[in-house]
């Protein structure tokens, strides 16, 4: 048991390094492009505005990954928080005894995701960020239905 719970906190605190550090990653592209990169200088303004440089293109997917690993990592505390007392899923073992206190958890969890997923697109297409606001929109909302269609105590 007491191995177990080393690895699972080895585990957790390594998932918060590598969101970490793909953050900081990014913030090195971002920086290292430089302003000149971040919009074309030839074409209609349209294509300049909506077609970012291939410079900015890589800050886009680089952003985009850390987003991902944020998101899972995310879920992944949703899930271990929720599996003590709340969810009953066959394939989390034993869920221990009910929390009262974890009635609405559930849908909690649901709601921020989806509100999470909302705003983070909708600044990544603010900034012209395509990519990063297509892998939230398709990342966040499939892990609040997936995580609302789990058994739960209370239903």
């Amino acid at each position: 048991m007491g191995l177990g719970m080393f690895f699972f906190g080895l585990v957790f605190m390594g998932g918060w390094a590598a969101a970490g550090a793909a953050l900081v990653y990014a913030v090195v592209v971002l920086v290292r492009i430089g302003p000149r990169d971040w919009v074309r200088r030839h074409g209609h303004p349209a294509v300049r505005l909506l077609v970012p440089t291939p410079a900015y293109l890589r800050f886009d997917v680089v952003l985009a990954m850390s987003a991902l690993l944020v998101d899972l990592w995310l879920v992944a505390v949703a899930i271990v928080f929720g599996s003590d007392g709340i969810f009953t899923e066959d394939w989390m073992g034993y869920p221990g005894m009910t929390d009262p206190s974890g009635q609405g958890y559930q849908a909690g969890v649901v709601s921020a995701l989806h509100t999470l997923a909302w705003w983070t697109s909708g600044v990544a297409a603010l900034c012209r960020c395509w990519t990063t606001a297509g892998v939230q929109l398709c990342v966040l909302p499939l892990a609040a239905l997936w995580i609302g269609s789990f058994d739960t105590y209370y239903t």
